[in-house]
């Protein structure tokens, strides 16, 4: 009798503990995470991420077909507090198309169309627009380095300026919200 006991409670027990490590990731928020489909949603990208600093990487978007979808972080593991606050943050741009709404989630189409904008050719007060953004980001720039990020939000920069009329500090709010390094802060390396 005691020994079923003992066995049924080292069954309960693990079963709890496999069910934590299976929905916590160790990283706690005040809404949740079970039955949090953000959550789940960040899980699969943290894990199943396809995105990467190298040149390989940012030539090779030009290739994908359009319905593909660039995953995942770049430099660091993804950070769940920070995952929902960037996520949140860029409802504030839902209406514009052209703003990925998740920065780690990101439509091929849509990254190849950006790219084409960082050689978009500025006015004068247009480039101070981007210089202000440039240098009070927290990447310094449209990511920590020169890699697909970099031309596709520089490109996304400069398309927002010409088009959409944005200023430094629109751009860089976008930028900051739609830093895709992973972790908690900033990067900033520029190699």
């Amino acid at each position: 009798m005691k020994k079923n006991l003992l066995l049924f409670t080292l069954l309960i027990l693990t079963g709890f503990l496999g069910y934590m490590a299976f929905f916590w990731n160790g990283e706690p928020s005040e809404k949740g995470t079970i039955n949090n489909p953000l959550f789940a949603r960040f899980q699969v990208l943290a894990s199943e991420g396809n995105s990467s600093c190298s040149g390989a990487f940012t030539d090779s978007i030009s290739s994908m077909t359009d319905d593909s979808r660039i995953k995942g972080s770049c430099c660091s593991p993804m950070s769940w507090h920070r995952y929902e606050e960037q996520v949140e943050g860029l409802k504030k741009y839902k209406d514009i198309s052209e703003i990925p709404p998740d920065p780690y989630d990101i439509d091929a189409e849509l990254a190849k169309k950006l790219k084409s904008h960082y050689d978009d050719v500025l006015s004068e007060e247009e480039q101070k627009a981007y210089d202000y953004a440039m240098a009070n980001s927290h990447e310094k720039g449209p990511c920590c380095c020169k890699c697909w990020r970099w031309y596709v939000y520089g490109g996304l920069a400069k398309f927002l300026i010409k088009e959409k009329g944005f200023g430094g500090e629109q751009i860089t709010e976008v930028w900051n919200l739609s830093d895709g390094c992973g972790g908690e802060g900033d990067h900033v390396d520029h190699s």
